[in-house]
């Protein structure tokens, strides 16, 4: 095997592993009441409170790769959680990702962007998962990849 093969395939166990802490995370942040979901919501809880945000995942589907106004929305969400230190994934399976961040009540229209945010005043949110979104986030911009793209887990 040679170092570049090596390399790939550390790469994309990297994203597997990531993908599962994702949706690990989604689930718990759910269950605590610490997610906010829609872009317009998204950008009232940064403008309101930016040290609430603890992580920041952005969705496209091809249905929406046109659209320039979720474009512009986009960058400036991006622009916001890199100001403030916020760790920012995006993900391409929008269908899946409402799943994981619904239920069978509620189906979200706009599932574009999902914060998890820390869940009471003051606390902060200690989560094995979150620390390894965290991890791979931080390892992804030292080889300049600002904005990593993750694969949640089909079920």
């Amino acid at each position: 095997m040679t170092l570049e093969e090596v390399l790939i395939q550390k790469s994309t166990e990297r994203a597997q592993c990531a993908g599962n802490a994702l949706e690990e995370v989604l689930v718990s942040a759910k269950d605590n009441d610490s997610l906010t979901v829609g872009v317009y919501e998204s950008a009232k809880v940064m403008n309101l409170d930016p040290d609430s945000v603890s992580f920041c995942v952005l969705a496209m589907d091809e249905e929406f790769q046109c659209d320039i106004a979720l474009q512009i929305h986009f960058t400036l969400i991006q622009s916001f959680c890199f100001d403030n230190d916020i760790s920012i994934v995006r993900v391409s399976d929008m269908q899946r990702l409402a799943e994981i961040v619904g239920d069978k009540a509620e189906q979200f229209e706009d599932t574009h962007c999902v914060l998890i945010t820390n869940p009471a005043e003051g606390s902060s949110w200690e989560d094995p998962a979150l620390e390894k979104l965290h991890l791979f986030c931080e390892e992804s911009r030292r080889v300049n990849d600002w904005v990593p793209e993750i694969n949640l887990p089909e079920r």
